[in-house]
């Protein structure tokens, strides 16, 4: 979906469980095109427009595409459908019984993240229509807690650096510009718009490759739970001649949380799923506490007893569900940063990404996943003043 500032607008397919390239196929055929057909029959996409997927392209799946794309680009025609961007932030298996912090796996101090990554960058040259550029997501380097075992600073810009330096390498050889997006994540390596400034400013100055081809994704459902604005970060990043390569629209769980409240508590207690992780950052007295995983973040809560305070919950909800029973989601950040973009191109790219469709609790995913996908790129076309 192409909107009139000429910014595109699509889904990311990691919604959808596979583990080869048949499994993305299939997935798009019993996915992607029941959603394109909902779209034009509801008159939100043209006959002939193409329905905009983010591709998450894990490394075994980037390594088929990257050896030959026809398959899948054929697919993509046939359906209607236009890759423009790709998720490469989970490596492996993203729908297995447990991911959690092995998402970050491997990280950016890494070999195999730098060769997967370029790997999937030539995947998506390959797909890209005729004089479009391309943005791509990754981690922002590894995940705090690992400590000592994570990576090293001078590692990961060097492998960013290498990543930059090979998509110069691949528009060179391709006329395909696409921008290495890293996505700043509660208690990643880098998890707030100050410490990407900073890194950036201090490490990665000075390159061209890297002002070309590297930049932020700017997860709305990352930021709202850092207790960031949205307006502040994007101007500190424009500041700092960092481009925003991607937004990816999300919303998060914003709790008042009240350990005394038992039924509160026991309402909270089906989001602590086993696949996924729901870190938790608490606004309390003006200042900021992280936990790593939501039962931490419950187990502390039930420790420390106390009054109330404000949770803000990595678990991503559907952006149309402005309430989940007695807490709120983040949709009125979302809101205000679509209203930014409405007003301001920030970022060629969005990307409706709400993975968590599975692990919900009943109550909220009795939906399949075409209407709730549908229902969702329609709130984001009202937030952005598109006519229907």
């Amino acid at each position: 979906m192409r909107l009139r500032s000429g910014q595109r607008l699509g889904y990311c397919s990691n919604v959808h469980p596979y583990e080869d390239l048949t499994g993305l196929l299939a997935a798009l055929e019993s996915g992607a095109a029941p959603l394109r057909a909902r779209l034009v029959q509801r008159g939100r996409l043209g006959e002939r427009e193409a329905l905009g997927v983010g591709l998450w392209l894990p490394a075994r799946v980037a390594e088929q595409v990257a050896r030959d794309p026809l398959p899948l680009r054929g697919r993509l025609d046939a359906l209607g459908l236009s890759c423009f961007t790709v998720n490469a932030f989970p490596y492996g298996d993203f729908h297995g019984a447990r991911v959690k912090d092995e998402v970050f796996r491997p990280h950016w101090g890494e070999r195999r993240r730098l060769d997967y990554t370029l790997l999937a960058a030539q995947a998506l040259a390959a797909l890209l229509p005729e004089g479009e550029s391309g943005s791509m997501s990754t981690h922002s380097g590894g995940y705090k807690p690992w400590g000592a075992a994570g990576p090293r600073a001078e590692d990961v810009a060097a492998s960013w650096r290498a990543a930059a330096e090979g998509l110069a390498a691949l528009e060179a050889r391709t006329g395909r510009s696409i921008r290495l997006c890293i996505e700043p994540e509660p208690l990643s390596t880098l998890e707030t718009t100050d410490e990407v400034v900073e890194f950036f400013s201090r490490r990665l100055a000075g390159s061209d490759a890297v002002a070309r081809h590297l930049g932020v994704c700017f997860d709305a459902c990352h930021m709202a739970v850092e207790f960031e604005d949205a307006g502040t970060g994007l101007a500190a990043l424009a500041r700092a001649g960092i481009r925003v390569g991607k937004v990816q629209v999300s919303a998060g769980l914003r709790v008042r949380m009240d350990p005394g409240n038992r039924e509160l508590v026991d309402a909270l207690r089906p989001f602590a799923e086993g696949v996924y992780l729901h870190q938790v950052v608490e606004r309390r007295d003006g200042g900021l506490t992280r936990y790593v995983d939501l039962p931490e973040a419950l187990e502390a809560a039930r420790r420390d007893g106390g009054g109330a305070r404000e949770w803000r919950i990595h678990f991503h909800v559907p952006l149309f569900r402005e309430e989940l029973g007695p807490f709120a989601s983040t949709q009125d950040y979302l809101r205000g940063l679509l209203g930014l973009l409405r007003r301001e191109a920030h970022s060629p790219h969005l990307e409706v990404e709400t993975y968590t469709w599975d692990v919900l609790p009943e109550a909220y995913r009795r939906e399949d996943i075409a209407v709730a996908v549908a229902r969702e790129l329609h709130w984001v076309l009202e937030q952005l003043g598109v006519r229907l």
